[in-house]
């Protein structure tokens, strides 16, 4: 960084970084531009390979603070976001810092306000580059290559990835420690990292060329994946956003993936028929089924300290709403919904219109599924063949009940009624034709809402209460 001098009037100055990911080079010129009271404007942050300011006075002379003034503000809150920020390549990051950083001196607790569009702007730098982050950790794939000229120092191992910001040296540390006794190399586009067991090389650029195309370990590795694969708990597109499709080349797995997803569904298929077991002969009646549903323990559900919830309301309901599971209130109650997913729920329905005393309202599946931690029950979702086995009994409260509607209240309601994996928000809002001439209409669980804050929980609000009129107005058609 260039010497410090005093500031001119209308002077423009320039701070030149060494590298693109240098927070610390940006923090000490930052902490020195707000105690000689530049402002944003009056400032450019050149870094390699972009572009300087015209303006920019003095060749990136920097103005030296006066030797009274007092040191710049900054709450633990905004280094953590600037650190991650920093490493971002949009071009005007350090700007945007720099910017929010002068106005902390004279309001310090504006971070706390989520509508500022400074703060907004630098949680996406952050939020995406974090996300960069854990691409690398997850999808880095090192492949042996054959010895060089110190064949006694053990196998050298070497990956290729391509990040989108400048995260390699962050990330450096968690590689040493992972594979701290291995010999490996991480090449990118941006630079490298060469570790030898006890020191860490930074190199530089890469071709995708340099690094090896496969070693004989893949083929293990690809044999493990396709048999861990899981169709039942297969969704598409929440796949292709956590794993884009721009890492598969560097991804040995990857392969298979295409023909795994083609056939998941048939898969899945099989394994529904083998989940929904006919038990017995199916309960005659409401109070006999609720019995049997008691003394069920076709599921490991079944096995722990808990009891059945069935489910509760008029035969005849026109409207039936199914929810995942009883939670801890609802097993120490006997009821369904009693909990504070259940009381959020009513007042939904009230607002709605729907009575929920003219409903029947139940489970997909019965029991409650928890983990112990010391006194507190923590809820545990349940797994897709749990669900499937646990059908049998919500399709025998369906055929006692007959409603005209079924109200899924998240994915695995609706699972336990379709016997499929399902998008909430590519179904919800319309109607699904079932075997038995009824309707199924599929929302977000509320306890989905619970876990919110802020404008998300408004939002997903909103949707809420958008479905549940969607329900009303279409029981009062078929009322009418």
């Amino acid at each position: 960084m260039s010497a410090l001098r005093q500031p001119a009037t209308d002077a423009h100055y320039c701070v030149e970084l060494e590298r693109p990911d240098d927070f610390d080079a940006w923090r000490t010129a930052a902490r020195a531009l707000v105690q000689a009271r530049v402002p944003p404007d009056a400032v450019s942050w050149r870094e390699p390979g972009g572009v300087g300011d015209l303006f920019a006075a003095g060749g990136c002379a920097l103005p030296a603070p006066p030797p009274a003034a007092a040191p710049a503000r900054a709450s633990k809150r905004f280094l953590d976001l600037a650190r991650h920020a920093a490493l971002h390549r949009d071009p005007q990051r350090f700007a945007l810092l720099y910017r929010l950083l002068w106005r902390l001196q004279a309001k310090p607790g504006i971070m706390e306000d989520k509508a500022d569009a400074d703060i907004a702007a630098v949680e996406n730098l952050a939020k995406a580059v974090r996300r960069d982050s854990h691409k690398m950790h997850a999808f880095v794939r090192f492949r042996e290559v054959a010895p060089g000229d110190e064949p006694e120092a053990g196998p050298h191992y070497v990956a290729w990835f391509e990040p989108e910001h400048h995260i390699l040296r962050a990330n450096a540390g968690f590689f040493v420690r992972r594979f701290a006794n291995m010999r490996w190399s991480i090449l990118t586009p941006a630079g490298a990292l060469h570790w030898d067991g006890e020191v860490l090389e930074e190199g530089p650029p890469a071709l995708r060329s340099d690094a090896p195309c496969g070693d004989p370990t893949e083929d293990l590795w690809r044999t493990y994946y396709a048999s861990i694969f899981n169709p039942a708990r297969l969704k598409v597109g929440a796949m292709l956003k956590e794993m884009p499709r721009k890492y598969w080349k560097n991804m040995p797995e990857a392969a298979l993936i295409p023909e795994l997803v083609a056939g998941a569904q048939r898969r899945e298929a099989q394994m529904v028929a083998a989940g929904a077991l006919d038990f017995a002969e199916r309960p005659q009646t409401l109070d006999s089924l609720a019995q049997a549903i008691h003394a069920c323990r076709n599921c490991p559900i079944g096995t722990l300290e808990n009891r059945a919830v069935a489910g509760e309301g008029p035969h005849g309901a026109p409207l039936m709403i199914v929810g995942e599971q009883p939670g801890d209130q609802e097993d120490e109650a006997g009821r369904p919904f009693v909990g504070p997913a259940g009381q959020l729920l009513d007042r939904h329905l009230e607002r709605a219109g729907i009575d929920r005393r003219a409903a029947y309202v139940t489970n997909a599946v019965k029991h409650f599924k928890f983990v112990q931690r010391g006194k507190r029950r923590l809820h545990q979702s349940p797994t897709a063949k749990e669900i499937d086995t646990c059908r049998w009994w919500l399709e025998s409260e369906r055929a006692l009940v007959r409603p005209r509607l079924v109200l899924a209240l998240g994915a695995s309601a609706a699972r336990g009624v379709l016997g499929r994996t399902v998008s909430i928000a590519r179904e919800r809002g319309r109607p699904i034709g079932l075997e038995d001439g009824s309707e199924l209409w599929i929302t977000a669980h509320p306890s989905y809402l619970l876990r919110l804050e802020g404008a998300a929980q408004e939002q997903q609000a909103r949707l809420f209460d958008a479905d549940l009129a969607a329900v009303q107005a279409r029981l009062a058609e078929l009322a009418g």
